[in-house]
């Protein structure tokens, strides 16, 4: 049984990590209600797997007191915080000190047992590769690739029992428009994780990543006007391997430039969707672009087209109908998204996800049953 100490005088927050606990068997919880201002029983820190703190990180006290305590338990005491949102310095103070996990408040007692339970899952069992990753690649410029990652990750999220196990990263390095979407700011400094991304830890990704108030991770670096980055594949690598064993569902928005890590990241992704629209050379494109990949990589997955915007067109005087459109694709073919620019629009415009802005959408619905679908699915769908 692990066991849980909760450092906090909050009281709400004490009850409802104990009834999230009710659920959760294989956790004991004792209380210091006195807050991290007094000291702790040095027997109940000891016994303590999981220490949770609740400080006031702009208050000097509490964090003298928080690295006090830090010295005086186990090495293999995990150590989460719990604050108000803190400024970097504070954040990366966390790192130095080699707090295990800090989260922001307000947090249910469900969040930090999610936290208590991803730490524990580290200590007692080897890595998987159980994280689900899914890239999104245009076949042409503005398809809608980033908004159609953006959304399936918010589907794949809202689906998810813990909704702080799905991340969202651009790798769009010279276009943030995740963070811009999402009313967002972009924190990823590579300057910071090294040339080849041998500082990035856990600890360093959580105080690079932003969250969006539905739970979703942003992971994305601000871009710079008028230069052209060009980031080592082994810091990219470094960073998606650390993202991948810190989440359970990595969704990828890629450029559609091709740099030397795209084909990594294709490889490495369960699922490729290649984005293209209701244009006759973008189908064209992107069925080309698709047969290509899949003769040239050995994926875990065939790579598929999504066609985005999808209405019924008239060209020459006949229809294009779904079913012309499977036949121009031939197998390749995954879904249609249907054509819904005012809500699009108005959705970017406010930051917000599609569903926010008109629950039950027909764009929403149509990415639901693609990214959540099983493989089997999808082949039946197509």
């Amino acid at each position: 049984m692990s066991s849980i100490l909760l450092v906090s005088t909050d009281a709400a927050l004490a009850r409802s990590l104990g009834e999230s606990m009710k659920a959760a068997p294989g956790f004991a919880l004792a209380v210091h209600a006195a807050g991290v201002e007094a000291p702790v029983d040095p027997q109940q820190l000891a016994q303590a797997q999981i220490v949770v703190v609740d400080l006031d990180a702009g208050r000097r006290d509490h964090l003298v007191a928080l690295q006090a305590m830090m010295m005086q338990s186990s090495g293999q005491t995990f150590i989460v915080v719990l604050s108000e949102p803190c400024s970097d310095a504070v954040q990366r103070w966390f790192l130095q000190i080699r707090v295990h996990d800090f989260l922001r408040k307000p947090i249910s007692g469900a969040d930090v047992l999610a936290a208590c339970a991803r730490l524990m899952r580290g200590a007692l069992e080897p890595p998987t590769d159980h994280t689900q990753v899914a890239c999104f690649l245009p076949a042409a410029g503005g398809v809608g690739n980033t908004t159609l990652a953006i959304e399936a990750a918010m589907q794949i999220l809202g689906a998810a029992s813990d909704k702080s196990s799905v991340a969202l990263v651009d790798l769009d390095l010279h276009n943030d428009a995740c963070a811009d979407y999402l009313d967002l700011e972009p924190r990823l400094d590579f300057a910071e994780i090294g040339e080849s991304g041998e500082r990035l830890d856990a600890q360093l990704l959580e105080a690079m990543m932003t969250r969006h108030a539905s739970g979703l991770a942003l992971i994305a670096a601000p871009s710079v006007a008028g230069q052209l980055r060009q980031i080592q594949r082994a810091a990219i690598l470094r960073l998606l391997d650390t993202v991948a064993a810190r989440f359970e569902n990595v969704v990828i928005d890629l450029p559609r430039m091709w740099s030397a890590w795209t084909d990594d990241i294709l490889l490495g992704a369960d699922r490729c969707f290649i984005v293209t629209d209701m244009t006759v050379p973008g189908l064209r494109f992107a069925r080309r672009l698709t047969e290509q990949l899949n003769a040239r990589l050995t994926m875990k997955a065939p790579a598929r087209v999504i066609v985005n915007r999808f209405e019924q067109r008239f060209i020459f005087g006949s229809g294009l109908k779904r079913g012309d459109v499977a036949q121009a694709l031939g197998g390749a073919f995954a879904d249609a998204i249907p054509n819904n620019y005012q809500l699009v629009r108005e959705a970017i415009d406010q930051g917000v996800p599609l569903e926010t802005v008109k629950p039950g959408n027909n764009v929403s619905a149509a990415l639901r049953r693609l990214v959540l679908a099983r493989p089997q699915e999808e082949r039946r769908a197509s």
